[in-house]
């Protein structure tokens, strides 16, 4: 996939991640950075960084259980270790993190 396509394609994934973390009713708060980078924050001070990584195409996640990488393939963004669907992962990781349930809803 070329650079700007990929760019593209992770840009409007964030910005769909940053909408859902807005919307969806925990104690968090989510600030967009410069380079396709977002950090969320919770309630109990405990962060998660999400980010584009354009070099290996893929996006980014750093939560407290770990890191995790995800690629595109067949429209949707699945973990390059163990397949797992990147929404699903998000709403887990986030839920571990805030101590309360995390629910994402990804919009089409």
């Amino acid at each position: 996939m070329e650079e700007s396509a990929f760019n593209m394609l992770a840009e409007a994934e964030l910005a769909r991640i940053e909408n859902a973390f807005d919307a969806c009713g925990a104690d968090i708060d989510i600030e967009p950075k410069p380079g396709g980078v977002l950090e969320i924050e919770f309630d109990n001070g405990s962060k998660m960084i999400i980010n584009r990584h354009t070099a290996a195409r893929e996006i980014w996640v750093a939560a407290r259980s770990g890191g995790f990488h995800f690629r595109p393939l067949e429209g949707a963004w699945r973990n390059t270790r163990d397949d797992g669907e990147l929404w699903a992962m998000l709403a887990a990781l986030a839920s571990e993190q805030a101590g309360e349930t995390v629910t994402l809803v990804r919009p089409y």
